[in-house]
């Protein structure tokens, strides 16, 4: 297929669909293709093609729950165009052909989503269908591999809109995973009442690991807590220390004997850019000090 002009005229009432997801992965292998019938306000009747081989950008993400794929489209000659694919609310995005569809992201709650816009054009209504031939999910968004052939009509016209698209990108990298220990001995302070408490956290990936919990102790049925919090540079292969103080909120002091600790521990993944957390719950036996 040949690439054509941008077609640029835009009427009134046409609205501007379809934007780069906000954590759109690059597409390493890809290709996106259509063309349209005459009257086709989307094509103008022209085909346009786009892939990685000819040095044009191509992006795509998915929604967390799988149910949306956006694929976007920066194009060497600078044309820009947006491809959404939806299943039904609800449903994650499968092999298998969605008829029926409407403009996404207005479709309802039973039907598929779909809309190809871009270059100033797009439709203010839209009915369609597409056929997922094969995807591949990884986690938080990620996308392995696309192949689908979408059909699009505007404004209940019968001038139709056909294309595919076709995506291969490496297999997902791992999540981030962090491992939390807190050690059974700790220091009740007889100088200030503090608790001191250690352990260590490891990670699959280097992050900035933050620790916070709480520290609990009964003594004569006087309940005596605190809260705490650390910060710690997490290196594969390697478990990192950490130290925290517990200050008691009131005026008992920490003391000498078993004291209930609860953790969590929070990383943001650096590849998938979510906040990964490990939770512990360890009983701590303190010593003066």
């Amino acid at each position: 297929m040949q690439r054509a002009a941008a077609v640029v005229a835009v009427p009134v009432l046409a609205l501007l669909v379809g934007t780069v997801p906000a954590q759109a992965q690059p597409v390493a292998t890809g290709s996106l293709s259509f063309s349209g019938d005459e009257g086709d306000y989307i094509s103008g009747g022209r085909t346009y093609a786009y892939s990685t081989d000819a040095k044009d950008r191509l992006t795509v993400n998915a929604s967390e729950d799988r149910n949306h794929i956006a694929v976007s489209v920066s194009g060497l000659n600078s044309d820009w165009w947006t491809l959404d694919l939806a299943a039904p609310s609800g449903t994650a995005l499968t092999a298998g052909t969605y008829g029926e569809a409407t403009r996404y992201p207005f479709q309802g709650a039973n039907a598929p989503g779909l809309n190809l816009s871009g270059n100033g054009r797009g439709c203010n209504e839209l009915t369609g269908t597409f056929t997922v031939q094969n995807v591949v999910f990884g986690p938080h968004g990620y996308v392995q591999a696309l192949d689908a052939t979408y059909e699009q009509h505007c404004e209940g016209g019968e001038p139709a809109l056909r294309g595919e698209v076709h995506i291969a990108n490496p297999p997902a990298p791992p999540e981030l995973a962090i491992g939390l220990k807190v050690a059974t001995d700790g220091t009740a302070s007889t100088l200030n009442g503090n608790a001191y408490l250690h352990g260590t956290v490891d990670c699959t990936a280097a992050a900035k690991v933050t620790l916070s919990g709480a520290a609990t102790q009964v003594k004569r049925n006087v309940i005596i807590r605190g809260n705490y919090t650390a910060q710690v540079a997490c290196t594969p292969g390697t478990p990192a220390p950490w130290k925290a103080t517990v200050v008691p909120t009131g005026t008992t002091p920490f003391q000498k004997g078993k004291a209930e600790v609860v953790t969590q521990a929070t990383a943001l993944d650096p590849v998938y850019n979510t906040n990964v957390s490990v939770d512990d719950t360890t009983v701590v036996t303190l010593v003066k000090g």
